[in-house]
């Protein structure tokens, strides 16, 4: 078992989506809570990221929010965090969430949930990070991105080994336990 601190959640702000995905983020955040686990997250009260910053806050955890500064101007900070950090912009708030996290985990979101995603999907790739990911495929959401990840292997745009530097799991426990039993495995191909 290694030893996970603090997790970085990434996840969609918006109020719109069904009650289903905030559910599954207010229950991740209540595991977070129970387990003393530190959430590291965007620093907003709306959406998911609200969901899950509350849940940990039900259970008594720690919250870590990290926002860039254009956003305090849109009201939508999450005054409640126990450590709230403002950034420059967006490329110093991904910096900071790599820095304070052990490992992440992808609730479904938008544009901005999946190019979090993708970088530090690219940084195992790459080798810069050997920190674990999975996402959370609440009512399938991930996968078309699954499949988009088969047919860039299929087609040698990626390596097979690809397929093996993320997890996808249905529910928060599963992620959870796929990080806490999480063993970096050493590369078994070249980098390029």
């Amino acid at each position: 078992m290694n030893n996970i601190q603090s997790i970085c959640v990434f996840c969609g702000s918006s109020q719109s989506v069904d009650s289903l995905f905030k559910d599954t983020a207010l229950e991740l955040g209540r595991e977070l809570g129970r387990r003393g686990i530190d959430l590291v997250y965007g620093g907003a009260s709306i959406g998911l990221m609200g969901c899950v910053a509350r849940g940990v806050h039900e259970e008594k955890g720690k919250v870590i929010g990290v926002l860039p500064e254009f956003f305090k101007t849109k009201d939508i900070e999450y005054s409640e965090a126990d450590e709230l950090i403002v950034t420059q912009d967006m490329r110093e708030r991904k910096a900071v969430m790599d820095k304070r996290s052990d490992a992440f985990i992808v609730l479904p979101g938008g544009i901005g949930t999946l190019e979090e995603a993708m970088e530090i999907l690219s940084m195992r790739q790459l080798r810069l990070t050997d920190k674990p990911l999975v996402f959370i495929n609440t009512q399938g959401f991930y996968e078309g991105l699954r499949t988009t990840f088969e047919e860039m292997v299929e087609l040698n745009f990626a390596k097979p080994s690809i397929m093996n530097m993320y997890d996808m799991v249905p529910d928060p426990q599963s992620a959870l336990e796929y990080l806490l039993s999480y063993t970096p495995q050493p590369p078994d191909e070249k980098l390029l």
